[in-house]
């Protein structure tokens, strides 16, 4: 056998080796696979017959996977994935691609998704699929092909164009505001205050930046800023949002903002784009289609 072909494993071989290291049991990818245990195990065995490593240790009561067959398990979910990806392209005669992007929850929500319309219709070959990752992860790994990250320009082996900057500003509801006696920054200190889990210092930055300390007392916590919003409008305290983010409560009287002046961040919204993927034509059309609704409609908000 030539070496090449050697270094081709059989495809069914490798689906039970990947539901078998997935699901930690030769039984249980049986049932998954519609095949008996046995033939699970015939295929397990060829694989390592085929390259002379054990792939899993067993004992009387359990399997799992052997030093070597953890590593050939993340490249096998990876090879499975493109090529269940590229049969779902083929399938659905998509024949300019598929872009499976991630984005930021409530970014992607407000201010990405009202302009994705466009996008749909001005490339119509082109199947977009979403996920939601806050933080950097493994492009390779997740099977992504680019991000809407917010941060600094400094993601490892890929490319960060700058998207939008960010303000933000301290903001309550009317009501809030009309039942409270708050006409400087100072004052703020004094009130309830909802944070971000995913900005832990960002008050105290505000703070700084008014040339005041910021107060040591605890606060409602929040994952999302569409949830700080709805809390913020609900009466519950005063949260420093992006103004990007709730221009439409704004507009709508629902949020006002509370004294003090806004204060931009130092991290941005930025597309990042993997080395690998930088001549993929999806991820480019995407890319140039962004950057022209940027020039468009300019997105930063001020007050």
């Amino acid at each position: 056998m030539s070496v090449q072909r050697r270094l081709l494993p059989n495809i069914s071989a490798l689906a039970a080796f990947e539901a078998v290291a997935r699901l930690g049991s030769f039984t249980a990818a049986a049932q998954e696979l519609d095949l008996t245990q046995g033939a699970v195990s015939r295929q397990i065995s060829l694989l390592e017959d085929q390259f002379g490593r054990r792939l899993f240790e067993r004992d009387s009561r359990n399997v799992r996977l052997s030093t070597a067959g953890e590593i050939y398990a993340e490249a096998v979910r990876s090879a499975l994935g493109q090529l269940r990806d590229a049969a779902l392209g083929l399938m659905s005669n998509r024949h300019s691609g598929i872009l499976n992007l991630a984005i930021l929850p409530t970014f992607g929500t407000r201010w990405l998704m009202p302009m994705i319309p466009n996008f749909v219709e001005s490339n119509p070959d082109i199947t977009i699929n979403f996920v939601t990752r806050v933080g950097r992860f493994d492009f390779a790994r997740e099977r992504l092909d680019a991000a809407i990250h917010y941060g600094l320009p400094d993601w490892p082996d890929a490319d960060s164009t700058l998207l939008v900057r960010e303000t933000v500003a301290p903001v309550v509801s009317p009501e809030f505001l009309a039942g409270r006696a708050i006409a400087t920054p100072s004052d703020i200190g004094r009130l309830p205050l909802l944070h971000m889990t995913t900005r832990p210092g960002a008050w105290t930055e505000w703070f700084e930046h008014q040339g005041l300390s910021a107060p040591t007392g605890p606060g409602m916590q929040f994952e999302q800023f569409g949830t700080a919003a709805q809390a913020c409008m609900a009466g519950l305290g005063v949260a420093l949002l992006p103004l990007l983010l709730i221009a439409g409560e704004l507009q709508r009287g629902q949020l006002v903002p509370a004294p003090g002046q806004p204060m931009q961040s130092r991290s941005a919204y930025y597309l990042v784009i993997p080395h690998d993927k930088r001549g993929y034509p999806p991820v480019a059309s995407f890319r140039d289609w962004l950057l022209g609704q940027l020039e468009k409609e300019p997105a930063v908000l001020a007050w």
